[in-house]
């Protein structure tokens, strides 16, 4: 039985929603975003029942969202770092659709190759003299 409040998506590694800020000014990378919260991974500690703000970039800019972590486990050992995942829930709805304009599948399969510009004569001053004197 599922249940999540919102259906969840991983972001594409083009998409700027793909890594997240805190506002002390840690990067995460995003695992993945529901418009009610993340689940973050990276070297920032989170600890359970604490509060972080956090820059999310949505269609509307930059916004500074209140989030509560809800849970926060060691990710990775590494030889010279510690990885953390943390899930965090937004204290608002924020709308985290993906950014940008989708193409319908109708007009890619329509859509031709590009053609080279032709090539542009090289016009003299006299050329030029002469077509504003028309």
């Amino acid at each position: 039985m599922e249940r999540r409040r919102t259906t969840r998506r991983e972001p594409s590694a083009d998409e700027p929603l793909s890594r997240v800020r805190f506002r002390a000014g840690r990067d995460v990378a995003v695992v993945n975003v529901s418009n009610t919260g993340l689940l973050v991974e990276g070297v920032a500690r989170l600890l359970p029942g604490t509060h972080v703000d956090v820059h999310v970039v949505t269609k509307d800019g930059r916004v500074l969202v209140r989030s509560r972590v809800t849970r926060a486990y060691v990710s990775a050992l590494d030889a010279d770092a510690i990885r953390y995942r943390g899930a965090l829930a937004f204290d608002r709805v924020v709308d985290t659709s993906a950014i940008g304009y989708a193409i319908p599948d109708a007009l890619i399969a329509v859509a031709e190759p590009g053609i080279d510009y032709p090539m542009l004569a090289t016009r003299t001053i006299a050329d030029l003299e002469e077509r504003l004197s028309a």
